[in-house]
């Protein structure tokens, strides 16, 4: 670049910021924002989840224009879409598969957070954030679920909405409320169509920068668990520091290239996923007199749909599945480890999150299967070492012997 181009260059930034703060957040947030030098592979989850964000709303403004959010037009509607518009079936299966793809990089993002401590002070806020984005995740997802108007929406809408009931006095009320009426028809469509499409994208986006700021402000968290902050030269830089940008974003479009042909694959050549993506029976419209022989949701909702069918009693039924995604909000305080990292914590630490990834992908298991008694066992079982991980967390923590921290961050 010339002279005269780099001071056309200052002048244009000079007139920006006078107006806007962009060198500013440039440097707080990426330039001058230094993360730990020893993140490893864990840490691509939470790039991955941005980017997959920001695929869905892109494919899904594409498919809104096409999409006519009625119980007469809706199903045609995604037919039309897949058969006669140009593209609309790769647009569609890359909505389809992104929204899987997001749950499975938001679970590993989650996954880091527990095997490192993230959720340890002072980022007991960064968590609590990201656990309300988990929830407007499962939000969003059933209410994007709902739109193909196939048989497995309709009586998948049917069966999520009568949790409702269960509610003491005021069920029958709010499950009217939902429905918009009496039963799911075109008016519960419509609805769930205006949450998915504006108001839980919307909030989304503002909680997901939320999220970001919370995290910058209290500093990334790293494999040895041991804040960077604590080592400074005489300029104020962590000694184990390097700028986020250009060391982690050029690290990052390398594993956003391995990504995208992974995502890619699977759109072209196994966007159903045998099922698990795009069931069978959502290919036929819905036909509120005809039942489906199984009715699950589709796999990043099943371990709480286990859970709930391992409790006879609906109403504790309903307690237990919403008991799973809540007991997580408050997980900072249930851990009393004196380290962070898993890397440094003791033997029961390390059993304990072994038997939880075992009980959840148990329970996602059980849960996209049919009922047997030997299931319903399992999945009690699953059920009960789920919660025990988090129930004894404060005893286990406590007690167990844990190895010494380094001075500074290991490679």
């Amino acid at each position: 670049m010339s002279e005269q181009e780099l001071s056309k260059k200052n002048k244009f930034m000079e007139w920006v910021d006078k107006r806007y703060p962009w060198t500013d957040f440039w440097e707080k947030h990426l330039s001058k924002y230094y993360a730990p030098r020893n993140f490893n592979f864990w840490y691509y989850f939470g790039s991955f989840s941005l980017l997959v964000f920001v695929m869905q709303i892109l494919s899904g403004i594409w498919l809104v224009m096409e999409y006519t959010p009625t119980g007469e037009g809706s199903f045609a509607s995604v037919q039309h879409i897949m058969r006669e518009v140009r593209y609309g079936w790769l647009l569609r299966f890359m909505h389809t598969t992104g929204a899987s793809a997001f749950f499975v990089v938001v679970y590993l993002h989650m996954y880091r957070g527990l095997i490192y401590g993230s959720y340890q002070k002072p980022r007991e806020l960064v968590w609590l954030i990201g656990m309300v984005i988990y929830f407007c995740l499962l939000v969003e997802a059933f209410t994007g679920y709902v739109l193909p108007w196939g048989q497995m929406s309709y009586w998948g809408a049917s069966v999520i909405t009568s949790f409702a009931s269960a509610i003491p006095y005021i069920g029958d009320l709010l499950l009217t409320w939902l429905r918009g009426g009496f039963s799911v028809t075109g008016v519960s469509l419509h609805r769930f169509f205006s949450l998915h499409v504006i108001a839980i994208p919307l909030l989304l986006a503002v909680l997901i920068f939320v999220h970001l700021v919370a995290l910058h402000h209290v500093g990334s968290n790293n494999p040895d668990g041991i804040d960077i902050k604590k080592h400074k030269d005489k300029n104020g830089i962590p000694l184990d520091g390097i700028p986020f940008h250009p060391y982690y974003t050029v690290k990052d479009l390398v594993g956003v290239v391995v990504f995208l042909f992974i995502f890619s694959c699977v759109v072209f050549f196994s966007p159903q996923m045998g099922g698990l993506f795009l069931e069978p029976d959502n290919y036929v419209l819905a036909n509120p007199m005809v039942t489906p022989p199984e009715i699950a949701p589709v796999w990043y909702m099943t371990p709480f749909y286990a859970m709930l069918r391992a409790i006879p009693n609906k109403l504790f039924g309903v307690i237990t599945m919403a008991a799973g995604i809540a007991i997580m909000f408050v997980l900072p305080w249930l851990d009393r480890s004196r380290v962070r990292s898993i890397r440094y914590k003791g033997i029961y630490s390390k059993i304990a999150i072994l038997v939880f990834v075992i009980c959840f992908i148990g329970l996602g298991y059980l849960g996209h299967e049919g009922v047997s008694p030997l299931r319903t066992l399992m999945a009690r079982i699953f059920t009960l070492g789920y919660f025990g991980f988090f129930l004894l967390m404060p005893i286990y923590t406590s007690y167990e012997n844990t190895k010494p921290l380094p001075e500074r961050v290991t490679g």
